[in-house]
């Protein structure tokens, strides 16, 4: 696996900022220029958006929420949803529907939750009921195993493979070396079936070597994960500590280092573990120095812009942008583009909607979600 340096990249960056044009601003890029709407507001710490089949939007509030906006106008929240543990950066968090909810209405979502040991990641699945009132048959499938103290680094992000079944990331709770301990999820991306059991082809199936749930380890943070609709492979976007951000392609039974590698330091400047690569190890694709605190992953396929076709686009909190990152034809990273960044927010989520336009939402008291389309080109 190659790694591409963040140094290549500092002279490829190209900042744009936004102007008002009526209700949307009409942002120049360097391709396609784009129409930035605000599609609804009012949201508290809005983490994650799917777009149902009529088109509304399924939306998750960390504080413990999800919603349902239609037509510019927000419902009021959704029924039965489990009590979360909304501390920190814990809460309410992914959502994910079913390949088959047009006819099944099932979904998934992850969350923060507490018991008397602490709190940890669990996902759940779950059915919205036909008056979109409520969930029914509300089912834990998946609980990392050892609940702690502390409220960060949960990861809690769902990719759902071609064949159904999940991939979930946890993050390593703040406790950097329970990412290298197999028997701990911590610092995990775990694989399960739709109904919690375990997959056949889990390298650690037989729950020796690591717990079988596990499919690769070393991992930070990752609030991203996603597969790229074209070839099938499985990437994650990764907080480091204090630089360090990390995109990786995930391989069964794979340890991708934290905390014994990595290109950050400690929050307090002190470096961290033995290095930047060891022997066993993989290395990353790309890692940002400085951070840019990356929320959500998306690998572009879409109609609606073309120029953008097998990009990564990928959510920042702490410069509040969207980087694409533009591959070449053999998948290597070869620029950056920085998108809006100030102009909206922290930015915690990203997917491509059905028609190739981008849905963005906004992790702020006075969260958004944002629409990104194509401009029309002007007749005068």
């Amino acid at each position: 696996m190659t790694r591409i340096s963040a140094l290549h990249f500092v002279a490829a960056l190209v900042l744009f900022g936004a102007t008002s044009a009526n209700a949307a601003d009409i942002v120049n890029t360097r391709g396609p220029t784009v129409r930035v709407e605000k599609l609804a507001d009012g949201l508290e710490h809005p983490w994650a958006v799917e777009v149902l089949p009529d088109g509304a939007y399924l939306v998750t509030e960390r504080p413990g929420r999800m919603r349902i906006i239609r037509g510019g106008k927000l419902s009021e929240p959704i029924g039965n949803v489990p009590k979360v543990s909304a501390r920190g950066q814990g809460g309410l968090m992914d959502v994910a529907l079913a390949p088959d909810f047009a006819t099944s209405r099932k979904l998934y979502f992850t969350a923060a939750i507490a018991n008397r040991q602490g709190s940890g990641t669990e996902a759940f699945s779950a059915t919205l009921s036909a008056d979109e009132k409520t969930l029914e048959a509300v089912t834990p499938i998946f609980t990392m195993k050892r609940f702690t103290s502390g409220n960060i680094q949960y990861g809690a992000r769902i990719a759902i493979a071609p064949d159904g079944t999940l991939f979930i990331s946890v993050g390593d709770r703040g406790d950097r070396d329970r990412s290298q301990d197999w028997q701990d999820d911590a610092g995990s991306i775990v694989h399960i079936n739709a109904d919690g059991s375990t997959p056949a082809d889990n390298p650690f199936k037989d729950g020796g070597k690591a717990l079988p749930e596990i499919w690769s380890k070393g991992h930070r943070n990752p609030q991203g994960i996603t597969f790229d609709a074209r070839d099938g492979k499985l990437y994650t976007v990764e907080h480091g500590a204090r630089g360090g951000d990390e995109i990786n392609q995930l391989g069964a039974g794979k340890n991708y280092g934290w905390p014994i590698i990595t290109y950050g330091r400690d929050y307090s400047g002190a470096e961290i573990g033995e290095g930047t690569a060891k022997e066993g190890l993989e290395q990353p694709l790309h890692y940002w120095d400085p951070s840019i605190a990356p929320g959500a992953l998306a690998v572009y396929r879409g109609a609606m812009f073309p120029e953008w076709d097998g990009d990564f686009l990928v959510a920042a909190l702490k410069f509040q942008l969207l980087s694409r990152m533009q591959r070449d034809e053999s998948g290597a990273f070869v620029a950056e583009e920085r998108l809006f960044k100030g102009d909206y927010g922290r930015i915690r989520d990203v997917i491509v909607a059905p028609d190739g336009a981008l849905l963005m939402v906004t992790d702020e008291d006075d969260g958004a979600l944002i629409r990104v389309s194509r401009a029309q080109a002007s007749n005068g």
